[in-house]
C-alpha cells in the first residue's frame, strides 16, 4: 500500500508540458532579464541628470533632438501594443491563426520602428565622442535599440516556425513570452524619450 502510495506521489505523467506565466521558467527568467535592464537604463537616466547637474548649458553647444522621429517612434510604439496584447491572450487558447497574424504584425511594427530609428539617429543634433551629453544620449539611444533588435529578430524566427510544420504547444508559450518582453521594450522607450527628447526643452526653459 505504502509502495503505491509513494509511486502516485512521483508520477507526474499528468503534469502539464506547456504552462505560462510565472509558472513558467522561462518566463521568471525574462523577469528578471527585464529587471537587471531596467535598472541599468535607470542608471544611465541618472548618469544623464548627474551630468546635466555638473554642466553650465545643457545640452552644451547644440540644439536638442528634433521631436518629429522620437515622437513618431513613440506613437508606432505604443500602438503596437495592441496586436500585442491580442496575441498574447490568444496564445494561451493556442490560437494558431491568431499568432500568425500576430507575429506578422508585430515582425512589421518591429520593421517600423528600426526604420524609424535610423532617422532617429540622424537627427539626434550630437556626436556621441564631442561631450559628455552626445556620450550620455548615444548611449541610452544604443542601450534601447539592443534591446529592439533582439526582440525583432526573436518575433521573426518565431513568425516563420509558426508557418512550418514544427508547431507545438510550447511555441504558444514562446509567443506568449515574446510578447511580455516587446512590453518591456515599449514601456522602457518611454522614460528614455521624455529623457533625450523632453529633458533638454524643460531644463532649457
Amino acid at each position: 500500500m505504502a509502495e503505491r502510495v509513494e509511486q502516485a506521489v512521483l508520477d507526474i505523467s499528468n503534469l502539464p508540458t506547456v504552462v505560462f506565466g510565472k509558472r513558467s521558467m522561462t518566463w521568471c527568467g525574462i523577469i528578471g532579464m527585464m529587471a537587471i535592464e531596467g535598472m541599468v537604463f535607470a542608471l544611465m537616466i541618472v548618469s544623464y541628470f548627474y551630468l546635466h547637474s555638473r554642466s553650465v548649458e545643457w545640452p552644451p553647444h547644440t540644439n536638442p533632438p528634433d521631436l518629429f522621429w522620437g515622437t513618431l517612434n513613440t506613437a508606432i510604439f505604443l500602438v503596437s501594443a495592441v496586436p500585442n496584447e491580442w496575441y498574447r491572450r490568444r496564445a494561451k487558447v493556442g490560437d494558431l491563426r491568431a499568432m500568425r497574424i500576430g507575429l506578422v504584425l508585430l515582425s512589421l511594427f518591429g520593421i517600423a520602428t528600426v526604420v524609424v530609428r535610423y532617422f532617429e539617429l540622424r537627427h539626434l543634433n550630437c556626436d556621441w565622442s564631442l561631450d559628455a551629453y552626445g556620450s550620455a544620449v548615444w548611449m541610452l539611444m544604443g542601450l534601447h535599440i539592443t534591446h529592439l533588435l533582439t526582440d525583432l529578430v526573436d518575433t521573426v524566427v518565431l513568425t516563420v516556425l509558426f508557418f512550418t510544420s514544427l508547431v507545438e504547444g510550447k511555441r504558444f508559450m514562446d509567443a506568449s513570452e515574446n510578447a511580455d518582453y516587446w512590453y518591456f521594450v515599449v514601456v522602457s522607450w518611454i522614460p528614455i524619450y521624455l529623457v533625450i527628447y523632453w529633458a533638454p526643452r524643460w531644463l532649457h526653459a
